[in-house]
């Protein structure tokens, strides 16, 4: 079938999600095709992704991967403009920094070198510093515009919500101190808490 056919018979099947309680049916070939289409259109995915959830629906775990190839080949399925457009949305939208943005790339099975690029035009030379404080300014207004921050609790919310968003804690710390009442106070790490990158807002 052509690919053009395949995408104006998307919305002909019904929605995968089964219902009934039963395991959804094997897919042969061409259906597979025409569900990784409906994925797609549905979802930007990375090959890697794609392929995991294409072998749970084939028959033969081989047309997973020839639906693969057959998709890169005529442009749709493209991991370079994947990270590239993800990147970009974490960044602008989300404001997360360099560490976390990797992280969620190589969890959608980006290969490290595409992810580091797809990252680095993301971020657009733009420093850790910068970065930080347009966080700050954008999902963290409260501490933002509330003046010099006094409170020590106030303060270790804040190095562990930017540590889960993806900044250094050297360069977390630098900020901090710009925002708190008693700066020379604060020495890392803030508080007793985790403080590990497992990133998740």
């Amino acid at each position: 079938m052509h690919f053009r056919s395949a995408v104006y018979r998307v919305f002909r099947y019904t929605s995968d999600s089964v219902t009934s309680g039963r395991r959804p049916k094997k897919l042969a070939a061409e259906e597979l095709f025409e569900y990784a289409v409906r994925s797609l259109a549905a979802r930007a995915s990375s090959a890697g992704d794609l392929k995991a959830k294409l072998r749970m629906r084939a028959a033969n775990p081989a047309d997973a991967d020839a639906a693969i190839a057959r998709l890169t080949d005529i442009g749709y399925l493209d991991d370079k403009r994947f990270a590239e457009n993800y990147a970009s949305a974490r960044v602008e939208n989300e404001g997360f920094g360099r560490m976390r943005v990797l992280q969620d790339l190589r969890a959608r099975r980006i290969a490290g070198g595409m992810a580091e690029q797809a990252v680095e035009q993301a971020i657009g030379g733009k420093t850790e510093e910068e970065l930080i404080d347009a966080f700050i300014a954008h999902r963290m207004s409260s501490i933002a515009s509330g003046g010099p921050i006094g409170d020590e609790r106030k303060l270790a919310a804040a190095y562990r919500k930017l540590r889960r968003a993806g900044f250094t804690s050297g360069a977390i710390l630098k900020a901090l101190k710009r925002l708190a009442a008693r700066p020379d106070e604060i020495e890392e790490p803030l508080a007793d808490e985790d403080d590990s990158t497992g990133f998740s807002l």
